[in-house]
């Protein structure tokens, strides 16, 4: 873990440069570890690393960087949280993905052969962030990864699935975007009445289930 100052009121910890499970597994115990510190103010997760914003009337960056070391290292041995599997079901082309068809032209496959890949992968949720609850997938198959729009969206339907790069994901919320959609899912990504409100947190697993192929 390396840990530098990102602003007057903030560290950056780094656990790599690859994304990968290693760093995601040490992303999450560090937010676990952290979460709820007197003079931790929030933290923000990615792929490999956190910003951490703490209180700099409590304390400056030195005092900081030894409170963060000092809990990951308390909590270094806690057990993992047991992974949920989460299914979400998706109609896949048509209205509901309009980009399917540029995914397949892109990656050489059909659009069936693009589905059944997309659908018989596992993927695991590294962070969450972007807009309220949109989940951030790594394990996407390789063989899927196309680039992003050339130019965002200026309204992404709510419960669309994408792919972004090498990464999927799901927009919880009507938004811009610059990912490509394949399919959508009915499924409430966000629900206030629900408990918690998301449907998905770091660490889940989800798979996707093809409900059509229009």
């Amino acid at each position: 873990m390396n840990i530098r100052p990102a602003s007057d009121r903030s560290l950056f910890l780094s656990f790599g440069d690859e994304i990968s499970w290693d760093a995601q597994q040490s992303v999450h115990r560090a937010v676990r570890a952290l979460g709820g510190t007197r003079g931790i103010l929030n933290l923000h997760p990615a792929y490999t690393s956190v910003l951490v914003d703490f209180d700099p009337h409590l304390m400056d960056h030195a005092e900081a960087a030894a409170l963060v070391r000092e809990r990951i290292e308390a909590h270094a041995g806690d057990a993992e949280n047991e992974s949920r599997l989460v299914e979400i079901p998706v109609v896949f082309g048509g209205e509901a993905g309009p980009d399917l068809p540029d995914v397949a032209r892109h990656t050489g496959l059909a659009p069936e052969r693009v589905v059944e890949l997309f659908s018989a992968a596992e993927y695991v949720v590294f962070f969450v962030g972007f807009s309220t609850c949109f989940p951030y997938l790594g394990g996407l198959p390789s063989q899927l990864a196309t680039p992003r729009l050339p130019a965002p969206r200026k309204h992404v339907p709510i419960g669309s699935v994408a792919i972004g790069g090498a990464q999927a994901g799901i927009y919880p919320l009507a938004s811009p975007g610059g990912w490509r959609l394949i399919g959508r899912t009915a499924a409430r990504l966000f629900d206030p009445g629900r408990t918690p409100p998301p449907l998905l947190a770091m660490g889940d697993r989800v798979r996707f289930v093809a409900e059509a192929i229009v």
